[in-house]
């Protein structure tokens, strides 16, 4: 059985009860910056066992009677054509894909708000598309003296020179798919024209990590310093919060660094700042719904030591450079871990270690089932090791015996020879996925592949470990079954060409 550490039903109450009391702190009206994912928290899951992946949306489906959202987007970030590296595609692109999720709930997204717009070209074709598909887009430029001259950054010169983003709910929530897309500064700006115009409204901000009421040291805060090393963020005791009240919590560098500029904004748009701390405007009350903390701390020196293998892959392909993992292990050998710590690791290396290839790459993969047991798989003439430690997997999770196929050959010898002799595939063993596929075709005909194939959800949270570096489309299969893999950064073959 998953150990749980963490109270998702919890979570859902007492956030719409934070959110609830800060819109009655300002009147009835509030400005919520969305930080973070806002879909598929994997990370919040992985280190927060308990904690459901779309948690955030279901606080917002609490609120969707009363909440409206905006979405921003960068003109620079538009214009370079900038990546979610996650999904492969545009910020551009992600932006229309939240709309479409985010309108499949019942939310109600208001705008667009396409952020220090300078006239860039791309920019403007962006919302000509978007305007032509019946979307409200807003354009607004970098603010004229941010951030240093706050008379100017508060003046119709300001904040008073993008236009007005009409609204007209309680919430108003922010968000943008990904860092750096002027979130703070849309909120800071609508507040502007909100006092402007007479009227009351204040602003929060709900981000996940790190965690304010945990120790700054704790393994969940020391997990999100993991998951940020490529950009360089410190998990730091707000200092602000520290002399305001005399009690230690921890925020992260860039709050902290930005507090007195906004701190500053605020009180000169509302004639007075609520906040004392970077601390005090956050409305995030995970911290408060761990049930069980050492469940909880291992999971997170988990995902630290999976984050460090991610950083040693993407060094070993150039994607990134050595930086990453050196921080990462920093944070290790602070915390007395290593990948040895893994349970997985070691099954992995010392079967690859014993095997001889035999005309296939000599991968091994290991998968740890939540009772405790790992199975393994090999790379086999007609199949990857990612394919057959899956197939080992549920025929263990059925009682099914090992000799027994699951596949007939009548199956996989013509997907083989489509690969090999039609597509003339270089690499015509079979994947996860086509091992998947073909065994529901199977499926459909024999009863014991049907009950094999029903055991595969419970594939999802294990964790899994191969001796070298799998394939784009077998991490992304394993993504997609919710297994948590690692891999040595080694390539399984001599080849150059890896993909």
């Amino acid at each position: 059985m998953k150990k749980i550490g963490f109270d998702g039903d919890k979570y859902i109450r007492t956030q719409m009860e934070k959110i609830t009391e800060r819109i009655d702190l300002f009147g009835g009206k509030l400005y919520l910056e969305f930080g973070g994912k806002l879909f598929d928290d994997q990370h919040a899951a992985s280190v927060l066992p308990g904690y459901r992946p779309n948690g955030k949306i279901e606080v917002l489906q609490a609120f969707k009677d009363m909440a409206e959202m905006i979405l921003c987007i960068s003109a620079k970030d538009i214009e370079s054509n900038k990546m979610n590296s996650n999904l492969g595609i545009t910020y551009e692109m992600d932006v229309l894909r939240h709309m479409d999720k985010l309108r499949a709930l019942g939310l109600h997204i208001s705008s667009v708000v396409i952020t220090l717009f300078t006239g860039q070209e791309a920019a403007i074709k962006f919302k000509n598309m978007m305007e032509q598909r019946g979307e409200s887009v807003y354009l607004h430029a970098p603010t004229l003296g941010y951030p240093t001259d706050v008379n100017t950054i508060v003046s119709d010169a300001g904040y008073g020179a993008n236009p007005y983003i009409q609204t007209s709910r309680p919430l108003v929530v922010v968000t943008a798919p990904g860092p750096g897309s002027g979130k703070l500064a849309t909120c800071l700006s609508q507040l502007y024209h909100e006092y402007k115009r007479g009227g009351r409204a204040g602003y929060a901000k709900f981000e996940t990590f790190p965690i304010w009421n945990l120790p700054l040291k704790h393994p969940v805060n020391l997990a999100y310093e993991a998951a940020t090393a490529d950009l360089k963020d410190v998990n730091m005791i707000d200092p602000f919060h520290l002399e305001a009240y005399g009690v230690s919590t921890t925020n992260y560098n860039r709050d902290v660094e930005v507090f007195p500029v906004v701190r500053t904004i605020l009180s000169k748009i509302m004639g007075d700042s609520v906040y004392r701390s970077p601390t005090d405007m956050g409305v995030n009350m995970v911290g408060f719904c761990i049930s069980d903390n050492d469940v909880v701390n291992e999971a997170s020196r988990q995902e630290i030591i999976r984050r460090y293998y991610r950083a040693l892959t993407d060094a070993k392909v150039g994607k990134k450079g050595p930086e990453e993992a050196e921080r990462i292990l920093l944070i290790m050998n602070e915390m007395g871990i290593s990948t040895a710590d893994r349970r997985v690791v070691a099954p992995a290396l010392k079967k690859a270690a014993s095997i001889e290839p035999n005309g296939t790459d000599g991968q091994v993969v290991s998968l740890e089932l939540p009772d405790g047991t790992i199975v393994t798989g090999k790379s086999l003439p007609i199949m990857n090791a990612t394919a057959s430690v899956i197939i080992n997997a549920v025929k263990h999770l059925a009682g099914i015996a090992d000799d027994l196929h699951l596949i007939s050959p009548v199956i996989l010898e013509p997907m083989m020879n489509m690969k090999k002799n039609i597509l003339h595939n270089s690499y015509p063993v079979l994947n996860a996925e086509e091992v998947l596929s073909a065994m529901s075709i199977c499926a459909a005909t024999n009863p014991t592949v049907a009950y094999a194939v029903t055991k595969l959800p419970i594939l999802s949270g294990c964790d899994a470990h191969s001796s070298s570096m799998i394939s784009s489309p077998d991490a992304s299969t394993y993504k997609k079954l919710g297994i948590k893999i690692t891999c040595e950064p080694e390539y399984p073959t001599k080849k150059l060409y890896f993909k």
